[in-house]
C-alpha cells in the first residue's frame, strides 16, 4: 500500500513566499485604518499578514518605516492614471470623465489614508511633507499629460493653456478646482454615498469654469 503524503511543512511555497512584502503592507493598512498607527502592533501586524516578527523586520525596520511604506503605496495607486482614458465626445465631456474619476478614486478608495496620514502629521512632519509633495508632483503630472493627450486629440482646444510651460500649472488647477472641496467636505465626515449624488453636475460646473478661464486667456 502506498503511504499518502500529508500536506509539507516548513518554508511556504514560492508564491507565498514571493508576496510576503504585499501581505505585511495590505495587513498593516488594515490596522493602521482600524487601529490608528498608536494601537496598531507589528503583533497584531504579524498574526494577520500572517508573517512572522522577524520576517516583517527583515522587510522594514519598525513601524514607521511600515506606515512610510502603507502611505506610499497609497500614494502611487492613488495617482496612477496609466491606461485610463477619458469618455465622452467633447472636450467638457472627456474632462468631466476625468474630474471624476480622479474624485472618485479618492472617497472610495484613499480617503482612510489621507485621515490616517493627517492624524500622524505631528509624530511624522517630514513623512506628511514628503506624502504631500509626492501626491501632488505625482497627481499634476499624470493630469497634466492626460490633459495634453486629451486636448490633442480634439480639433479645437483653449489657445494652448495644456500645452508647454503651462501644462503643470494648468494642471494644478484643475485639481485644485475639482478635488479639493470634495476632499475637504470628505474628511469632515460627509458621506461618500451622498457627495457622489452631487458629484457629475458638480464636476461638470467645475469644468465649465476651468474651460471658460482658459478660453478668456487665463494664465496661471
Amino acid at each position: 500500500m502506498t503511504k499518502k503524503s500529508g500536506p509539507k511543512r516548513g518554508r511556504p511555497s514560492k508564491d507565498l513566499a514571493g508576496d510576503v512584502q504585499a501581505r505585511i503592507l495590505d495587513a498593516a493598512q488594515l490596522l493602521f485604518l482600524e487601529k490608528g498607527y498608536r494601537s496598531a502592533s507589528i503583533d497584531d501586524i504579524s498574526a494577520a499578514a500572517p508573517a512572522s516578527k522577524p520576517t516583517i523586520y527583515a522587510h522594514f525596520p519598525g513601524k514607521e518605516a511600515l506606515f512610510a511604506a502603507v502611505v506610499a503605496r497609497a500614494v502611487t495607486g492613488l495617482t496612477d492614471f496609466e491606461g485610463f482614458e477619458p469618455e465622452g465626445r467633447t472636450l467638457h465631456d472627456k474632462l468631466a470623465s476625468l474630474g471624476t474619476a480622479i474624485v472618485e478614486r479618492v472617497i472610495e478608495d484613499s480617503l482612510g489614508m489621507v485621515r490616517a496620514t493627517i492624524a500622524e502629521a505631528q509624530r511624522f512632519p517630514e513623512l506628511s511633507r514628503t506624502v504631500h509633495d509626492a501626491a501632488r508632483d505625482r497627481s499634476v503630472n499624470a493630469i497634466s499629460r492626460l490633459l495634453n493627450e486629451t486636448t490633442q486629440k480634439l480639433a479645437r482646444s483653449p489657445k494652448g493653456a495644456f500645452g508647454g510651460k503651462r501644462s503643470l500649472a494648468t494642471a494644478q488647477i484643475f485639481l485644485d478646482l475639482i478635488l479639493l472641496p470634495m476632499l475637504f467636505r470628505s474628511l469632515l465626515g460627509e458621506m461618500p454615498k451622498e457627495l457622489k449624488k452631487e458629484l457629475p453636475s458638480f464636476v461638470r460646473e467645475r469644468v465649465g469654469f476651468f474651460l471658460a478661464a482658459c478660453e478668456a486667456g487665463w494664465t496661471p
